[in-house]
């Protein structure tokens, strides 16, 4: 059975932005090799961190919303944490009304963006 995920990865601060951009689609590739659908990411860039993380401060985000089978997040969490790039991440299972909500958010975003043009 198919369910719909969000994963929210915090990247170390020292990488360029090439290697940022590397990183993310290296995850992705991960994703779509093993039968999963991309349905929504997004780059958050460097965000200050609430708390030091492996001496760090700050840190690169970056969202995956997609949808896989329950036994691939397993997987995935474990190339996650394999990857020294990453200094930590969050994957939760979305109900039919986090779905909505994530939906109705990127809707919003796209009309003010239309709006300001």
């Amino acid at each position: 059975m198919v369910k719909q995920y969000e994963t929210v990865f915090i990247m170390t601060p020292v990488l360029s932005e090439d290697q940022m951009k590397e990183t993310a689609q290296k995850f992705e590739k991960i994703i779509l090799d093993n039968g999963g659908e991309i349905v929504h990411q997004e780059n958050w860039g460097m965000k200050k961190l609430a708390y030091p993380i492996k001496k760090k401060s700050s840190g690169f985000y970056h969202l995956f919303e997609f949808k896989a089978e329950p036994a691939f997040v397993k997987e995935f969490e474990i190339q996650l944490k394999r990857d020294e790039r990453i200094m930590r991440y969050l994957t939760v299972s979305l109900d039919k009304d986090a779905i909505e909500f994530n939906k109705k958010r990127r809707e919003g975003k796209t009309n003010k963006t239309n709006e300001q043009e």
